[in-house]
């Protein structure tokens, strides 16, 4: 096994290095954001009594992934998600972020929209970060890594490794969500993944909890303002814990109200377990083309993984 002792110097600049690249990422987002228009929860649309669908916004554009099939859309950007999970080589990790970045630029999305899914994942990949080369077993050939003059705490060069190709895989993933998530409408995106195969059942309870995930919260948040208009104050003690309670408690109750109330409405216009739906898919030489190039791209990944060295 052998043994790196890293010095103090060599710390301080690799932890201002990281330092300055995520000012330079802030920054960049903060002049794209200064440079597009308004959040849509900012424009009328999205008032405080007609809450906006997230994933809709951005239907209007019309880019190669907005014109392509659903169908064939889903399936292939799902087959080029299993297949990066499966990658080991760092080679073929990198052709598939190479892929991911340019369907996202492709795409035409919003990078802020893409900013937020990667910050979603971003807890738990730090988390590997700093778990995983602490934990991983140290095998016969591994790289020690020690601080100089602190003897507890070796870092193992693999752990870190694994750690990595971890979470470029979860990057990647989430950079081809945007794509597939984002250039149809989720009323559209449901309806293909019926006609997938999927039961119907599970597509409206999909469709229905995407719909009213936002009414709750919109709920959540007027009973938090009314809250704190009336004097709550968030701290740490008994009282809050009670005032929570009783929030939790009242906004189960109102969201029970509520459901019973739109599904009664949505028997007394017809509902009879199926949703109609206006959607009509036609297959064109374009989708094919599109899918077996996205299919040639995940066999190139393969290849690449399964190269000899």
């Amino acid at each position: 096994m052998n043994t790196v002792v890293l010095r103090w110097e060599w710390l301080a600049a690799a932890f201002g290095g990281m330092v300055a690249i995520l000012l330079l990422l802030w920054l960049s987002l903060r002049v794209a954001r200064d440079q597009r228009a308004p959040w849509p929860q900012d424009s009328p649309a999205s008032a405080m009594d007609a809450p906006l669908p997230e994933l809709d916004v951005d239907e209007t554009c019309r880019s190669l992934f907005h014109r392509w099939d659903p169908r064939v859309k889903i399936l292939s950007l799902l087959l080029f998600a299993f297949i990066t999970v499966s990658l080991r080589r760092w080679i073929s990790i990198s052709i598939a972020l190479a892929i991911a970045v340019a369907s996202v630029l492709a795409a035409r999305t919003s990078l802020r929209w893409t900013a937020q899914r990667l910050g979603a994942v971003t807890g738990f990949v730090l988390m590997l970060l700093v778990i995983m080369p602490l934990t991983v077993p140290f095998h016969e050939g591994d790289i020690r890594l020690i601080v100089e003059g602190v003897s507890l705490g070796a870092v193992n060069l693999r752990g870190l490794e694994l750690a990595a190709r971890i979470a470029a895989k979860a990057v990647i993933v989430a950079f081809i969500m945007e794509p597939m998530l984002r250039t149809s409408s989720f009323a559209v995106t449901m309806a293909a993944v019926h006609r997938l195969g999927v039961p119907v059942v599970l597509c409206q309870m999909l469709l229905l909890m995407y719909r009213y995930v936002f009414v709750f919260r919109h709920e959540m948040q007027r009973m938090w303002v009314g809250m704190t208009v009336r004097g709550f104050r968030s701290r740490t003690g008994r009282e809050t814990l009670r005032d929570l309670g009783c929030f939790v408690g009242m906004l189960f109750v109102r969201s029970m109200e509520r459901t019973q109330r739109v599904y009664e409405a949505m028997l007394c216009r017809g509902y009879r377990g199926v949703f109609p739906s206006s959607v009509q898919f036609a297959l064109t030489r374009a989708d094919w083309a599109w899918g077996s190039a996205w299919a040639a791209a995940c066999l190139g990944m393969l290849a690449a993984d399964h190269w000899p060295r």
